[in-house]
């Protein structure tokens, strides 16, 4: 039996457990990357973990998130990153360099290796056939500390492309008819892998947007071949040593193939507030459109913003439309200077936008009150662009040009003729924003730069036998980690400072959850079907555990929140009947008996003392998770082997 591309690199990079689906396994983690987001609490972590130096063959530290600098926070942030990343050996990706997945695509990931990112859009390196996850901060932390990564060995799907792209179908419509297929939940436990013969027509960007939106299926990872077409990628931003051919074996086996015919395929368009909300662009052709957005790390590759300027060009947007373009890195904007194709956006009437994730995570550009905003971008959650009210669409760049030089949504096969996109043999390569850390001897005098925004970490208690609670809030179906912890120009600045952050949790669902939560002590969270999805985040787990959320009780769970909450020290557990999520009520005091044995037994008894009732929870935990809880989270278990070993 042959093996796929993703149980290869696993094979190879196996330090724990076996690669039997379903099983615990450890893998060595090549490289590493951080955000801003979620960086500086990463760092904090790794500095309470008391390791001098990282471990990894690359780390990257990148600020593409908090980038708008309105008041001094968001400067400190990045001042810690720097300095930690000075002392620790990370290289530093400057503000306005681009946003880490473009750039570490661009200039660092290898086909064959292995990366853990603090950013459920890590998965994007996949276009070059690496291995590439999305995880929590904590998780990152101890991989750049030489920990390796545990993750529950996944299934293995294969989505098999035929036939060839029609003009103005991109692959962007593929990522959005994968989602149609299966939906936001219908990866998960899986990495996919994208074969067939209609992927070689696709270049490494357009597979990066492939790989980039499965972060929206569910998946573990998603992955493509390292070919030709990976060379000569690799060969044009002048590492063609990095390239390492890899494919699957004839006679692998995967546990799901799916097949696409590319030549049926259509302009695709997902509609609020879900990206699997997905239907034909020609289905709304009367919906006018307030606000277009083109860049964020699916759709702002040199390609991408090379197909915008020939469609724009000679032609001016209406003044009832707003569009903004942001490049995905500073290489691509300086290409798109020297190739004169900036002008053509600029003629069109489109606004400049930093090279940065900027309006896809509400920071800036966020549309007016019950607009419609068009976006290339992986996500439309309810909020998440800084409007509560807007109605996001995601779409590909040729349908958020049409769009935008009609006012109305409009399918872009009207635009005539498809422009040709010819990319260079050789990019322009300057690295000058990405900052080499100080030696190991000089980092031995550095230190930290901690302004007074930056809080501590908060501790996790330990798991008790028995836990008396109340039932704080109880949510649906999807709720999403911009639900639990909304991002934003108004709230982001504050991600390394807990107490301030708490007060806006949950406050799209409810805002009298924080109050509520830190009145009552001890409480727990009720939810439905695939709870956490969304955003690697840790904030969504770290500040529920300084509202004094004990546990949370839901259908189903998101891979990365899972974990998150295991690491913060609170407890996932699901229904063992999924009907009995509607006998609970908000409000109600229950107790979580026999704690300690319902971990190790993979069943506890939930009763309700509002109602008199007893209900079970499955605690399905590998041995490490158990471990992990008991502990009080990972920070506390890191902290109890390091001492276990100094006293050996």
């Amino acid at each position: 039996m042959g093996y796929t591309i993703a149980e290869k690199i696993i094979k190879a990079h196996l330090v724990g457990g076996s690669s039997v689906r379903g099983e615990e396994v450890a893998i060595k983690i090549d490289q590493t990357l951080t955000q801003d987001a979620t960086g500086t609490m990463a760092y904090l972590e790794f500095e309470k973990m008391g390791i001098e130096r990282v471990k990894t063959e690359l780390s990257v530290a990148y600020v593409d998130h908090n980038t708008l600098q309105c008041g001094f926070e968001n400067a400190d942030d990045h001042r810690l990153i720097r300095s930690a990343a000075e002392k620790f050996g990370v290289y530093y990706s400057m503000p306005g360099n681009g946003i880490c997945h473009q750039v570490h695509l661009e200039r660092f990931g290898k086909p064959g290796k292995t990366l853990l990112g603090s950013d459920s859009h890590t998965p994007t390196c996949g276009g070059l056939g690496m291995l590439a996850i999305g995880a929590g901060g904590m998780d990152v932390a101890a991989a750049m500390g030489g920990s390796p990564y545990y993750i529950t060995m996944p299934k293995m799907m294969k989505i098999e492309l035929t036939g060839k792209l029609q003009p103005f179908v991109t692959a962007k419509d593929i990522a959005l008819e994968a989602l149609r297929i299966l939906t936001v939940k219908g990866g998960v436990g899986y990495i996919v892998e994208w074969g067939g013969d209609g992927i070689r027509q696709l270049s490494v960007p357009q597979r990066a947007t492939i790989t980039n939106m499965g972060a929206e299926l569910g998946a573990t990872s998603s992955i493509f071949p390292s070919d030709e077409v990976t060379r000569r990628f690799l060969s044009a931003q002048g590492r063609e040593d990095d390239f390492t051919p890899l494919e699957s074996d004839p006679d692998a086996v995967y546990d799901n193939v799916i097949k696409i015919n590319l030549s049926k395929l259509e302009p695709l368009i997902a509609c609020p507030h879900r990206p699997d909300n997905v239907v034909n662009v020609s289905s709304l052709s009367d919906i006018t459109v307030d606000q277009v957005c083109i860049g964020s790390c699916t759709n702002s590759s040199l390609a991408d913003m090379l197909m915008v300027a020939a469609l724009l060009k000679g032609k001016h947007i209406p003044p009832t439309v707003s569009l903004s373009v942001s490049p995905g890195s500073r290489q691509v904007l300086q290409m798109l200077s020297d190739t004169g194709a900036l002008s053509d956006i600029l003629s069109s009437g489109a606004r400049l936008l930093e090279c940065a994730c900027g309006p896809c995570i509400g920071m800036g550009f966020s549309p007016n009150s019950k607009g419609v905003s068009l976006r290339t971008f992986n996500r439309n959650f309810e909020g998440r662009s800084g409007t509560k009210d807007a109605n996001v669409y995601l779409v590909s760049p040729e349908t958020a040009v049409a769009s935008a030089l009609s006012g109305k949504i409009t399918d872009p096969r009207t635009l005539g003729e498809m422009p040709e996109i010819i990319l260079p043999e050789k990019f322009s390569i300057n690295d000058n924003s990405v900052i080499k850390p100080a030696d190991k001897e000089t980092a031995k005098s550095l230190w930290l730069v901690k302004g007074p925004n930056i809080g501590e970490i908060p501790a996790s208690p330990q798991v008790e036998n028995e836990i008396t609670a109340t039932i704080t809030l109880k949510v649906g179906d999807h709720i999403t980690t911009d639900h639990i912890m909304p991002a934003g120009a108004k709230i982001l600045p504050y991600r390394s400072n807990i107490p301030h952050l708490s007060q806006y949790c949950f406050e799209i669902c409810d805002p009298s959850f924080a109050e509520r939560a830190k009145s009552a002590g001890k409480n727990v969270i009720v939810g439905g079907v695939n709870y956490g999805q969304g955003s690697s985040r840790e904030h969504a787990a770290l500040v529920p555990l300084y509202l004094g959320v004990e546990a949370v009780i839901a259908k189903s769970f998101a891979r990365i929140h899972a974990a998150n909450l295991i690491n913060a020290g609170i407890i996932p557990l699901t229904f063992e009947n999924a009907d009995d999520y509607d006998k609970l009520t908000e409000g109600d005091e229950i107790v979580l008996e026999n704690v300690f044995d319902g971990i190790e037994n993979g069943k506890l008894t939930l009763t309700d003392k509002t109602s008199g009732k007893n209900y079970i929870l499955l605690c399905t935990f590998t041995e490490r998770q158990k471990e992990l809880i008991k502990a009080g989270g990972l920070l506390a278990y890191t902290a109890s082997k390091a001492k276990g070993a100094d006293n050996k």
